[in-house]
């Protein structure tokens, strides 16, 4: 990707990742250009400041020849395995809330995890857990949510 110009580099579908700045205002960043992050008072001030920090950055590595990452391209680097460490009493409790469930101890976490990451259900209908079921009816009947988020834009 050496022989792209910077335009050719601006137009790649970079991910943005904005979230609240607790400084105050925004902040956003570009995951794959480390150190592309930039700050506002407002989303939409941080969302056009971090196109001239894009700009910047990608400039400076193509003067000093530094290789440019592709959009994702860092994604590759992730087996999908991941081995955690837990109380024993967390583990017992999430494998009897799976069994409950009709569903297996991964698909529970890796359900869970998703809710928590995305704030959002990710479509995955079939192998919803009765919880969420009622974490749903809990949120009808207080008008609360118990997860919060940072925003997250999408290039």
């Amino acid at each position: 990707m050496s022989e792209m110009d910077l335009e050719g580099f601006m137009r790649l579908p970079y991910h943005m990742e904005l979230y609240p700045d607790e400084a105050g205002g925004f902040a956003v960043a570009i995951p794959d250009l480390p150190g592309c992050v930039t700050q506002a008072e407002t989303k939409e001030a941080a969302l056009t400041t971090i196109e001239d920090a894009k700009a910047a950055w990608i400039s400076t590595a193509l003067e000093q020849s530094i290789p440019i990452p592709t959009p994702g391209g860092r994604a590759g680097s992730y087996s999908g395995k991941l081995n955690v460490r837990l109380p024993k009493s967390l583990h017992q409790a999430l494998a009897i809330r799976a069994k409950k469930e009709g569903v297996s101890l991964n698909s529970l976490i890796v359900y869970h995890l998703t809710q928590t990451l995305e704030g959002r259900d990710p479509g995955i209908q079939a192998t919803k857990p009765k919880s969420q079921r009622a974490l749903t009816r809990h949120r009808r009947v207080h008008g609360s949510s118990l997860t919060s988020r940072s925003s997250d834009v999408r290039s």
